[in-house]
């Protein structure tokens, strides 16, 4: 199959993982350029990776051999090189969230649909053996019917390791945005679409001060949300239940378990994947670790990219698509609105919920 040539955009700390993968773990690959506002962390990053070119935003853009932006700029920047590459005639695959504003998520995907086009967006995590191997066990009844889910995501905040965090705590940040894509991505992937929230929001600590170099010693001032409790109810009927913070020390509360008519499924954390998977069927004692159905165990980011390469080389659907990074982004404002209006909240986007991967797929492939 023809290699699909990437264009990476955006330098910075979570570009490692991907230009690793995209250029040595998946087949369909080519990673062609890599661009940067600073163009010194786009060529280091070439040079480190043995990419062709590095260059600026557009040059990379008006090079007609490239298939694929992969967009890895910060949040608020997310939609402006989205519809960037979009019109200049490329798919588009973007880190989480899509945006930051649902108008600018809903543009995305208009102009795509206008133009042919196809968008992506991370998190790919769900395409992981870990849970993969809890949507076989979900699809094939181990657990019964789904009636509820529970997802808990408790952490202080990046400003302790992150070297630049300022963001995580303005329009497009804080717990919800930045970690709740991987638990509702998750959720919706092994028990489909949602259709109505609440919720309730604060900011607890209008001040953050950063511990990390080299900025140690300079103070945020917290814009977003940074402790988000939320009530979920499934198309299904089923009712789920998540909190997203940055506001607690330490936790010891499972980061998601689906409960079902005959037992319970403890899912591993959705940021990574490969972590064990446990099921506790109706009338046993113990829980059982149950072995991983999938590949891609270890950190796989660019899975979603490279699932997005063989769909436009086959014309299948992909499945860390727009749509279903639309229905998140939607459901997390839908948080916000719900504790600032005192409601719940109606969930106006839907999405399919995407196909399980193959089993038995050969390392670097995604496609039997």
């Amino acid at each position: 199959m023809k290699k699909v040539k990437v264009g990476v955009i955006g330098c910075g700390n979570i570009s490692d993982i991907y230009l690793k993968n995209c250029t040595q773990t998946f087949d369909i690959l080519e990673v062609a350029a890599c661009a940067d506002l600073i163009i010194e962390r786009a060529q280091a990053k070439a040079e480190q990776y043995n990419i062709p070119k590095a260059c600026t935003v557009e040059e990379l853009l008006a090079d007609p051999e490239i298939e694929i932006v992969l967009n890895l700029t910060t949040p608020g920047a997310h939609a402006e090189v989205c519809l960037a590459a979009l019109n200049a005639g490329k798919h588009v695959y973007v880190e989480k969230p899509l945006a930051v504003a649902r108008e600018d998520g809903q543009k995305i995907l208009q102009t795509a649909k206008e133009k042919g086009l196809l968008v992506g967006a991370a998190p790919d995590t769900f395409l992981g053996g870990g849970i993969q191997t809890c949507r076989k066990i979900i699809d094939d009844g181990w657990i019964g019917q789904p009636v509820a889910a529970t997802a808990f995501m408790m952490g202080r905040g990046p400003e302790s390791w992150h070297p630049d965090p300022e963001f995580y705590y303005k329009a497009g940040g804080g717990p919800m945005f930045d970690m709740g894509p991987y638990y509702l991505t998750a959720l919706i992937y092994l028990m489909g679409p949602i259709k109505r929230v609440t919720g309730s929001a604060q900011i607890t600590f209008p001040e953050r001060v950063i511990a990390s170099q080299p900025k140690y010693g300079t103070k945020i001032e917290v814009e977003v949300p940074t402790h988000v409790a939320g009530i979920l109810d499934f198309e299904t009927g089923a009712v789920g239940t998540i909190i997203t913070s940055f506001d607690v020390w330490a936790s010891q509360l499972s980061r998601i378990e689906i409960y079902g008519s005959l037992g319970t499924l403890s899912v591993p954390d959705p940021n990574t994947f490969g972590e064990p998977v446990f099921i506790k069927k109706a009338g046993e004692s113990e829980w059982k670790e149950m072995p991983l159905s999938h590949g891609y165990t270890e950190n796989s980011r660019g899975i979603g990219v490279a699932d997005m390469a063989y769909a436009l080389r086959t014309g299948r659907s992909h499945r860390a698509n727009g749509e279903l990074a639309y229905h998140v982004l939607d459901i997390m404002h839908a948080f916000h609105d719900a504790s600032e209006q005192g409601k719940h909240i109606m969930v106006e986007s839907t999405c399919q919920r995407p196909a399980a991967l193959p089993v038995g797929l050969n390392p670097g492939q995604l496609d039997e």
